[in-house]
């Protein structure tokens, strides 16, 4: 079957191209143990841009993309947030990405493998129509059952299911690390019992979090913190001003602080951390994508005795020195990606959240007529918005585009 859609190539002048695809439908495997299963058809309806998407439009610029395209082919459908329209069920759904022959493809092992549609092996949302494990097509909460008309705020809401996902798989890898890291030394300060110093290093791992670099990673990550952890003393850094819109909404969507770095040097932005965290983070979040966030929390000293880094970014070298590394107890913590239950409950949550005023629309004629130039000035250009998503088919939409 063939479709419309944009799509990665290996090529130095256009990695990047919208036009006529044809479409492949190889069985896939949800899990380790279970059947694979030929998709069934689904029409993409919302899409959202991701980081991902811009790094492997530059990796085919390099040639580089061989590894990601579907087996035999030569190109990748890209996209992998939004909601599409099946029409086999008559109902909504999101693309559960990431599968494959593993037990948990979050953490596959390696004599597992993985796919995820629109990033790596298979194809995904940026087409008209497209196929996808029915396994993996998961369901909108129960009172959207009936939706014949998907609202443009909730696909708004919606389009971030992949990277909230992400970040409640972050909060639960960092309370799992936290108590074992710390329930030794909470028994040893209360004289208490393992489970009772457990439950203490749980919530003492998130006494200090210092969340550096403000995108929608960090401020995902930072909301999944203050709804397990009210008592957190969150506080981001980055680079925009304080009065900017998207620092405003952090600040008023997580309860956190936030600290300027622009014109800090190294030294005086980890001084200013320490003093608005009232001491050394206890997790030190790194979402800025540069290599200044190690050097702030190793070489500066932020990230205090018996913390976690959460290397979140993608493309940064962590570095540290070996011998404060070691008696400091640091841990670092470095795993991306999510389960299917992540993804359900990321969409329970974005249902019912304010998130649909942090993504604006671009017109998908304008995205379609030059893909390219549409990543580098507008959807990744400085200034633009925290998500940027496109309405692929108005006939599910309803509501003020």
């Amino acid at each position: 079957m063939k479709t419309y859609g944009t799509y990665f190539l290996n090529d130095s002048k256009k990695p990047l191209c919208y036009g006529e695809i044809n479409l492949i439908n190889p069985k896939r495997q949800r899990l380790r143990g279970e059947e694979a299963k030929e998709g069934v058809e689904a029409q993409t309806v919302f899409a959202g841009f991701c980081g991902t998407d811009f790094e492997l439009m530059n990796m085919g610029r390099q040639g580089k993309l061989g590894a990601k395209f579907p087996e035999g082919e030569e190109r990748l459908i890209n996209g992998h947030e939004g909601v599409v329209w099946v029409p086999g069920e008559n109902r909504f759904a999101i693309v559960l990405i990431r599968g494959g022959d593993s037990y948990d493809p979050t953490r596959f092992t390696e004599d597992e493998t993985y796919f995820e549609y629109g990033c790596d092996g298979a194809d995904g949302l940026f087409s008209d129509k497209n196929y996808y494990n029915p396994d993996m097509l998961l369901h909108l909460p129960k009172k959207y059952n009936d939706l014949k008309k998907l609202p443009v705020s909730l696909a708004k809401k919606l389009v971030f299911s992949d990277p909230y996902a992400c970040a409640v798989f972050q909060q639960e890898r960092m309370c799992d690390i936290g108590m074992a890291q710390n329930f030794r030394v909470e028994m040893a300060k209360h004289k208490c019992s393992e489970a009772e110093a457990m439950q203490m290093a749980k919530e003492s791992t998130f006494n200090r979090v210092c969340v550096f670099g403000l995108g929608t990673t960090g401020l995902f990550i930072a909301h999944q913190i203050r709804l397990h952890h009210p008592d957190a003393k969150i506080l981001f850094v980055g680079r925009s001003s304080a009065d900017s819109f998207k620092v405003r909404f952090a600040q008023s969507e997580v309860g956190a602080d936030y600290l300027c770095s622009d014109g800090l040097n190294e030294k005086e932005t980890a001084e200013k951390i320490i003093e608005s965290l009232g001491g050394t983070a206890t997790v030190f979040v790194g979402v800025s994508g540069t290599n200044i966030e190690h050097r702030i929390a190793f070489e500066h000293g932020v990230l205090g005795c018996n913390g976690i880094y959460n290397s979140f970014s993608l493309g940064p070298k962590v570095e540290f020195d070996t011998m404060p590394f070691g008696f400091k107890n640091h841990v670092i913590l470095s795993s991306i990606n999510f389960t299917q239950k992540h993804m359900e409950q990321a969409i329970e949550i974005l249902c019912e959240s304010n998130f649909d005023k942090l993504v604006e629309l671009i017109d998908k004629d304008e995205f379609t007529a030059n893909p390219i130039d549409a990543y580098e000035n507008k959807i990744y250009s400085k200034g633009a918005p925290l998500k940027t998503a496109v309405i692929w088919n108005e006939k599910y939409i309803d509501g003020e585009k």
